[in-house]
């Protein structure tokens, strides 16, 4: 006979740590209100070897175990647990069998004002632990940011929101988007750089656009967008200034390369001739207020778009959107195909010649940002 799902037995795991820090923490704080009493136990899980995961169970045996004064109920949450995965301490046999009698035990529990959370990063779905929790008990998955996902800005939008709500605070729509464009897919950093802008805004109750220009830190994809503006903004010294940092950055990262760098300036080029072409069949115009433009976006048919998002204008970050709207003003239709030609010539140099790569680089750069001289 199958076991029973106990609805006060839940894991809460996944690649957002944020995401996993805030339902742990509404969950606990819910069933502590419902259970009441003064006997909850959070046991701190977050190891550094095999030793001290032995110690993280143990002791949430014992709390299993004891029983809660006065007849109220008790609440006990194993918090950041990091050897669930594939970790070093969780590689341990030790630790993996412990795991595996605490399972057993977990099945023949009685849950009678007792319930258990256990918060998580990466869990190994094939263990016998995962499987009893999410066998007897209610498991939630939340998986992190990525720049793949197409809805990354959305979900790192109301993360940010509910970590400055929690701080009491609010942000405007300017600085928001700008916040996320700074740190791009990663929840821990957001969440850093929304500790550091509550700082430094004090008593202030509102997060401005100026607060995260001041305060704000850029991550590798920030960086990436800093180098598609000022292409935008045909801005050469900085341009050039951008291209030197990431080609020194590429030498010492393996994921990054010449070609990864020509392909996101031709996604930036792209970008401004969507723009351009929205802007003619008129479903935007210019816009200065980031809210009015993203409701223009929502409007804009999506019946009319191409599927393949590379040329989708709406699968793009709306806020890059909202940059470039300006920035496509200084090109003109035939410099931005012209810009897409000489990108394409580029990409055939890098691959198929010996020249060295940031001067190839460098040569398109200059002659798509520099004004074109018209003959007499």
């Amino acid at each position: 006979m199958a076991a029973a799902k106990s609805p006060a037995l839940a894991l809460i795991c996944g690649d957002d740590e944020f995401a996993v820090k805030q339902r742990a923490k509404q969950i606990y704080i819910q069933w502590s209100e419902e259970l009441g009493g003064m006997d909850h136990e959070i046991i701190d899980a977050s190891v550094s070897n095999s030793g001290d995961a032995l110690t993280a169970i143990a002791k949430l045996r014992e709390a299993l175990n004891t029983l809660p004064f006065f007849g109220s109920g008790k609440v006990v949450w194993l918090r950041d647990c990091n050897f669930l995965g594939d970790e070093r301490a969780a590689s341990a046999q030790a630790v993996t069998e412990t795991l595996n009698e605490v399972a057993d035990e977990l099945k023949n529990f009685i849950w009678q004002n007792v319930r258990l959370l256990i918060s998580a990063g990466k869990v190994d779905k094939r263990k016998t632990f995962f499987k009893t929790l999410d066998k007897i008990g209610s498991v939630e998955s939340f998986a992190g940011l990525s720049a793949d996902d197409k809805d990354w800005v959305e979900r790192a939008e109301v993360a940010a929101r509910t970590a400055v709500r929690e701080r009491k605070k609010e942000i405007s729509e300017e600085a928001l988007a700008e916040l996320v464009s700074r740190v791009g897919p990663n929840a821990r950093q957001l969440e850093s750089e929304i500790e550091k802008l509550s700082m430094f805004t004090g008593d202030k109750s509102k997060i401005e656009f100026a607060d995260v220009a001041m305060i704000c830190s850029r991550n590798k994809t920030a960086r990436a967008f800093a180098r598609g503006d000022a292409l935008g903004d045909r801005n050469l010294p900085v341009l050039l200034k951008r291209l030197d940092e990431e080609l020194w950055e590429a030498k010492f990262d393996s994921k990054k390369s010449e070609i990864g760098l020509l392909y996101g300036l031709i996604g930036k080029i792209r970008a401004m001739l969507l723009l351009k072409e929205m802007l003619r069949e008129g479903w935007i115009k210019p816009e200065m207020d980031y809210n009015r433009f993203k409701a223009q976006l929502e409007r804009v048919p999506a019946d009319k778009l191409p599927e393949d998002k590379r040329f989708n204008p709406l699968a793009l970050n709306p806020y890059v959107l909202y940059k470039g709207l300006p920035q496509a003003k200084k090109y003109s239709q035939s410099e931005l195909v012209r810009a897409m030609d000489l990108l394409l010539r580029c990409n055939q140099r890098l691959v198929s010649s010996g020249l060295d790569e940031k001067l190839v680089l460098q040569q398109a750069l200059v002659q798509i940002v520099a004004p074109q001289v018209v003959a007499a």
